[in-house]
């Protein structure tokens, strides 16, 4: 074990060339970050303080902002934290913690999405049965599954990761990941990389299939049924769901895609782009999407909103 780093650090060297341009992602970075919890605390105070409002597909909706504000508290305070100051270092087991942070956002973020595809295919291809169905118990029990499976599937594998011996400490990115980190290894990464493998079959490949199959039914039903009103209501209820399962599968994609290069082989513009799409921008979009696009959200907003200011 003589090549092993004695080191308890990991050293970000994306930072290194950002020079004095770094205060100006500094300034645009807290601005996102502000955006971000700005953005989804409304939509879930929103639903909160509506009984009519307390539904299976607002429920979800608000699991949705509450997930966005945990990515982005796993990913900006240590990034404008680096920012700002000229040493770029972060511990061993703080870089574990919002490697996990992260891949637990990432995953539950497809498997909120499953969810509320559940929701919208019942809701459109079993109407009749949708109340009987989507009962207190199932919804409870759905969102449990949600958030559990993730987290004990990325935990197993962040437990994997740091068992290896490392040969380095740089790490090419603005924050830590799990697959950066088991590149570091002197040894096999060959268990990580199976496991790893089985983890993104189950956290992403399945569901991006099973709501691809639901919203396809969706699609046949609507096409199926002769009520010009019926397709434009169902239509209409899906449409921010699919904004948002199409901007995040190409967010993800794209991260998917540069961790498949070696550091190098991009040039760092690209490589901070594609690495952090899937962090900054679904958070950001998806509290608009479904603020504009539900009359039931944005009525509760304005209504919050002008309390806010005769307060």
């Amino acid at each position: 074990m003589e090549n092993e780093t004695l080191s308890s650090y990991f050293y970000f060297t994306l930072f290194n060339s950002q020079g004095l341009t770094r205060y100006v992602f500094f300034s645009l970075g807290l601005m996102l970050y502000v955006s971000i919890v700005f953005f989804n605390t409304f939509i879930i105070a929103a639903i909160i303080l509506d009984t009519s409002l307390h539904k299976p597909m607002y429920i979800l909706i608000s699991c949705l902002s509450a997930n966005a504000l945990y990515g982005s508290i796993g990913l900006f305070p240590r990034l404008l934290l680096d920012l700002h100051s000229d040493i770029h270092t972060i511990s061993h087991s703080a870089c574990f913690i919002q490697s996990f942070i992260i891949y637990t956002y990432a995953s539950y973020e497809f498997t909120l999405l499953t969810a509320m595809a559940y929701d919208r295919y019942i809701a459109i291809c079993q109407p009749l049965q949708y109340h009987s169905i989507m009962t207190s118990k199932w919804i409870a029990f759905i969102i449990a599954g949600v958030w559990i499976y993730p987290m004990f599937s990325i935990g197993v594998g962040i437990l994997l990761a740091f068992r290896l011996p490392l040969c380095g400490n740089k790490i090419v990115k603005l924050y830590c990941s799990n697959w950066a980190i088991v590149r570091l290894s002197c040894v096999s990464t060959t268990v990580n990389n199976l496991y790893g493998f089985f983890v993104a079959v189950t956290t992403i490949f399945i569901p991006f299939a099973f709501i691809l199959y639901t919203y396809l039914q969706i699609l046949i039903i609507c096409q199926r049924s002769s009520s010009a009103l019926y397709k434009k209501k169902a239509l209409h209820t899906c449409l921010p769901h699919i904004v948002s399962f199409v901007n995040y599968s190409i967010a993800m994609f794209c991260e998917v895609t540069f961790s498949r290069y070696k550091p190098g082989e991009l040039p760092e513009i690209v490589v901070i782009i594609l690495s952090l799409e899937y962090l900054i921008i679904p958070p950001l979009l998806n509290p608009l999407v479904y603020g504009l696009n539900f009359p039931e959200i944005r009525r509760k907003m304005s209504h919050v909103a002008c309390e806010r200011t005769q307060a």
